[in-house]
């Protein structure tokens, strides 16, 4: 079918053509917010988050609970967030502050790094299918021709519809195969946070259960007192 001398399947083969692009887009945009988003979150290396722990254990083992959380105010990484969570709802006592710590940030910060990647993999599957969709449409332009014509078609007055076909397949496989491969090293980076920041928890918590021994065997708020009490909510975000 031709409109003044453009083919329709032509026509909406090259419009696949700006739905690769936004897809290519959106992925790279998903992929940059998730690498800044853990980039943030974790320490650089364990020697850095070591020194950061050794301070940290001394205040809350000597029960200095508001130092400590003094010291985490205003860092976004990850491990002094969950450290200032758990201070903040010491009442509760260790277990349930350990469980209130690690859920908010299981919600609030994990989760919103897998919805992210959930759209980065989305692009993945859909790339290549966008792109096959337009090899379609493109093959049907061409075999439109060859069936609407009454003599031999030329292979130059087809080559541009099969020129489209390939080029929206291999675009989408150029969308698909970039963003696997960034999705992989950005897993391996979260995998790596989590072990560092599971490590620093193990230390942090066996201070914060001296501390917290102290604190209350010199008159701090009692255990039957503590279950009662409501978890604090606030987690920072930057």
């Amino acid at each position: 079918m031709m409109l003044f001398g453009y083919s329709l399947y032509q026509g909406l083969s090259d419009s696949m053509y700006g739905v690769l692009a936004i897809q290519a887009l959106w992925g790279m945009y998903c992929v940059v917010l998730v690498w800044n988003r853990v980039n943030q979150k974790r320490f650089k290396n364990e020697e850095q988050q070591d020194a950061f722990l050794d301070d940290v254990e001394e205040m809350v083992e000597a029960g200095d609970f508001n130092g400590a959380a003094e010291y985490c105010e205003g860092d976004v990484r990850g491990l002094p967030q969950m450290i200032s969570l758990a201070i903040e709802n010491r009442s509760l006592g260790l277990k349930r502050a350990r469980t209130t710590m690690l859920d908010r940030f299981q919600r609030d910060v994990m989760s919103d790094i897998e919805y992210t990647l959930n759209w980065v993999s989305t692009m993945i599957k859909t790339g290549p299918m966008v792109g096959l969709f337009g090899t379609v449409f493109g093959m049907m332009g061409a075999f439109g021709k060859i069936s609407s014509s009454e003599s031999t078609v030329e292979p130059k007055a087809m080559a541009g519809d099969i020129q489209v076909a390939l080029i929206t397949t291999a675009a989408g496989l150029a969308i698909a195969i970039p963003l696997m491969l960034l999705v992989a090293n950005i897993n391996i980076k979260i995998s790596k946070m989590q072990d560092l920041q599971g490590t620093g928890l193990t230390r942090f918590f066996e201070a914060f259960k001296i501390g917290l021994a102290k604190t209350q065997g010199a008159g701090g708020a009692s255990m039957a007192a503590a279950s009662k009490s409501e978890p604090a909510a606030s987690y920072r975000q930057p």
